[in-house]
């Protein structure tokens, strides 16, 4: 299996619903470094997995939709805990989403699984990944 990564940042507010989550029920921030990895089982004809350039313009745009935001404000996630792992998911469908619309151009079309990982520091992170 062939890869490629790309990886940007975003920042964001939030609070959760529940004692599990202790002092994280008040209201915190959270910068998150995201690591988006493409893959496909063989490289296309021009040698490639995808474009790296349009990945990372993708990428960015989505993320730009979450930056600098209070997720509790947001009509999207009411009801929701916001937490690392479930926004994996979110980014992932939201790249998923742009894949699918073409905005990777030809290069995508034999991408097999993608892999979204949201690193909230150097020692903890959370990772949504399938078939795409």
């Amino acid at each position: 299996m062939y890869s490629v990564n790309v990886r940007d940042h975003f920042m964001i507010a939030h609070s959760f619903r529940g004692e599990v989550f202790g002092p994280a029920q008040r209201l915190h921030g959270a910068t998150y470094v995201v690591d988006l990895e493409l893959r496909r089982t063989e490289l296309d004809a021009d040698g490639v997995v995808v474009d790296i350039a349009l990945a990372t313009e993708v990428l960015r745009s989505v993320l730009g939709e979450l930056n600098l935001r209070n997720l509790d404000d947001d009509p999207a996630f009411t009801g929701r805990n916001t937490t690392t792992e479930f926004m994996a998911r979110v980014v992932f469908d939201r790249v998923a989403s742009r894949i699918a619309a073409g905005d990777l151009g030809p290069h995508a079309s034999g991408l097999a699984s993608m892999r979204v990982c949201l690193h909230e520091s150097h020692v903890a992170w959370a990772a949504y990944e399938r078939a795409l």
